[in-house]
């Protein structure tokens, strides 16, 4: 069957001639016509900048034409059977939403939006999860218009860089335009994520009376918001079932607190996870025990610090269904000698059959560590990522779990304490460890013993995260070896430009080796002294990789060179604290069309080079943005660049320390 085209080059429809039964239309014959020969789709450029600003999950519409000639006949209506009359082109259309209706991939779907005018409606007609990579990337009066039947929004905002600082308070994200315009537009939207976004209370009021049918609320990095909001969420979302806080800063005084646990139903919830560990103020623990009592599908609990384990073991008691639990404080109040035993602790554990990630632990107790022993075997993930462990505090837990998937741990545990995860958990997949102090003079713990001892014990990883102040090529090689199903590995060496700690040669050769080995690599963090050799070997063997971050490294312009011309699937780059000028820069020209964005910050860029691109890639929002709006710095030295596509234009929401180019 020939593809289903929209226009027509002929002044109307064919009309049912004569002969008895129903006449099969042209478009539903296997001869081509002239419109299906040379149907018209919208423009490469701008379908590739909306797939794109909406993170790969959509594109541009095609300009505005009629595709039913009011002039012409009508043809049978072959769904019914009942002699109505319909242009041929509306039945494809009605089957093909059907069968679109069962694509959920968003490669999928983005691909099949760019077959033809037809395609192009009848997948945005059919879509019900939109994600927007970039809040600035396309205008929310865009998407409303372009897709009628969301049920989900996923939207990120602020660069990834904000995590660690280097995006100054202010400087926008604002997802307010996007609540005003989501909320006329699908009365029946269900779901909500959040990255990185400032969401104040009134956005939050505007959610709750916008969506009657809201079911899941997800912000993750994201600020601006105070208990008054959630207090809002928990009151008018009658029928939510996810409200999920990561990672977030709520901004509240101990005098506008307001107790927004108490403030959902009475009745029996739908509640199926409630995640606020990073809502660093008190709350109504009573409110809290009696929500989780009424919650029977509640499966996945995260508290802040303020419970200690005699509450824990209260609200275990009430939830013995958790199958994710994290633990808040994990101490005890009580006077010394009265607090809750490690025995009557691990009695809880025990009788919580379904428990699988574990995380918490943020003002550990260890002795209270081994209370949890009972639950270690079928744990598949667990988080220590806020407890300051020691090996020794380690290794008795972790080796209870055997079945252990991903693990979070702050660097205190030392090269010992990775041993011991190396020598119990051999079915590992992801491993984090974090600094305990980030700065770039601190004395790691770990180094590159541990790392080679996981290479060695988790040949399954596939994702690394590992904070260190010294390393060698021969242990990263090994884990290129041991470990080629790794998709992403990230190695921040935390001090600058430091070499391989025994030879004192660059860290290639290391880096070189992760390229080459790992063929399903998508995401990767160098620094170290790394030169344009490193740079290279990226290019020529990174075909994959979807984001690179850059940090201390590189020794000329040609290693972004590199990396522009090599990395064809490159969508995401950020660099900081290399010497990389606008040479470089404006090396990427050709590239930046088919990449999400380009942060830089702490580069020798200049203005001039930054107004190059800026001239001569009229699509693409660069924005200059400078620490604080009275810098006195020489006015040409640019501080961080911030580079990405947008259909919207440059923003109207910039502060003053951002300047458009």
């Amino acid at each position: 069957m020939s593809t289903p085209h929209s226009s027509s080059t002929t002044s109307g429809p064919h009309r049912a001639s004569s002969p008895p039964g129903p006449q099969i239309p042209q478009s539903l014959t296997l001869a081509p016509t002239a419109a299906s020969s040379a149907s018209p789709s919208p423009s490469s450029s701008s379908a590739s900048g909306m797939r794109d600003a909406a993170g790969d999950d959509s594109d541009s519409p095609p300009s505005q034409m009629s595709e039913d000639d009011p002039g012409g006949g009508w043809e049978p209506d072959l769904r019914a059977g009942n002699g109505r009359w319909a242009p041929p082109d509306q039945v494809l259309e009605n089957v093909l939403e059907s069968v679109l209706e069962f694509l959920t991939a968003a490669r999928d779907r983005n691909a099949a939006s760019l077959v033809c005018r037809s395609w192009y409606r009848a997948e945005a007609q059919t879509r019900r999860e939109l994600f927007i990579g970039n809040c600035y990337a396309v205008s929310p009066r865009r998407a409303v218009e372009r897709f009628g039947g969301l049920r989900a929004v996923v939207l990120k905002g602020k660069p990834r860089f904000a995590d660690f600082s280097l995006v100054p308070y202010g400087w926008g994200a604002y997802v307010s335009p996007w609540v005003a315009a989501l909320g006329p537009a699908y009365p029946r939207l269900e779901r909500i994520c959040l990255k990185r976004m400032t969401v104040s209370d009134d956005d939050l009021a505007l959610v709750a009376n916008s969506f009657p049918l809201f079911r899941e609320l997800s912000l993750v990095y994201c600020d601006g918001f105070s208990t008054l909001g959630l207090a809002v969420i928990a009151e008018r979302c009658r029928h939510l079932r996810v409200l999920d806080l990561m990672e977030d800063y709520v901004e509240d005084e101990d005098d506008e607190l307001v107790d927004w646990i108490s403030k959902f139903p009475e009745s029996n919830t739908s509640l199926e996870s409630l995640v606020f560990d990073c809502v660093s103020v008190p709350f109504n623990f009573e409110a809290l025990e009696a929500l989780v009592a009424r919650s029977p599908a509640l499966r996945r609990l995260r508290v802040n610090h303020h419970v200690s384990v005699e509450q824990l073991r209260r609200l275990m008691a009430r939830a013995p269904q958790l199958t994710h639990f994290g633990t808040g404080a994990f101490r005890s109040e009580a006077a010394p000698g009265g607090g809750l035993s490690v025995a009557e602790l691990a009695t809880s554990f025990a009788a919580s059959k379904s428990l699988t990630c574990l995380s918490g632990f943020r003002d550990v107790n260890p002795e209270y560590l081994p209370a949890i022993y009972p639950a270690c075997a079928k744990l598949t993930s667990l988080n220590f990522s806020f407890a300051s462990l020691t090996a020794e505090e380690l290794k008795p837990v972790i080796r209870n779990c055997i079945n252990l998937r991903t693990f979070w741990v702050l660097d205190t545990v030392g090269d010992e304490g990775l041993q011991a995860v190396a020598g119990t958990c051999s079915d590992l997949r992801e491993l984090r460890v974090f600094p305990l102090d980030a700065s770039e003079d601190s004395e790691g713990s770990v180094s590159d013993v541990g790392l080679h001892a996981i290479s060695e014990g988790c040949p399954k990883l596939e994702s690394i995260l590992y904070f260190c102040q010294q390393m060698t090529n021969e242990a990263v090689i090994a884990m290129s070896k041991k470990c080629p199903d790794l998709v992403v590995f990230r190695l921040c060496i935390m001090g600058r430009r430091r070499p391989d700690r025994i030879t004192g040669d660059p860290m290639d050769e290391g880096f070189g080796a992760i390229v080459k080995n790992c063929k399903k690599l998508t995401r990767l963090s160098v620094s170290g002294l790394l030169t344009d050799k490193a740079f290279a070997y990226i290019g020529n063997h990174g075909k994959l990789i979807k984001t690179l971050s850059v940090a201390f490294a590189g020794n000329s312009d040609m290693s972004l060179q590199y990396v522009f011309e090599g990395c064809t699937k490159l969508q995401k780059l950020e660099v900081r604290d290399s010497p990389f000028t606008d040479k470089g820069l404006l090396s990427g020209l050709n590239y930046f069309y088919n990449m999400r964005f380009l942060w830089m910050n702490s580069c020798k860029l200049t203005m001039r080079g930054c107004k190059d691109v800026a001239q001569q890639m009229q699509n693409l929002v660069v924005e200059v943005i400078k620490d604080h709006t009275d810098d006195e710095g020489e006015d040409d030295i640019v501080d961080k660049l911030y580079l990405y596509r947008s259909l919207a234009g440059p923003r109207n929401d910039a502060p003053p320390f951002v300047t458009l180019l």
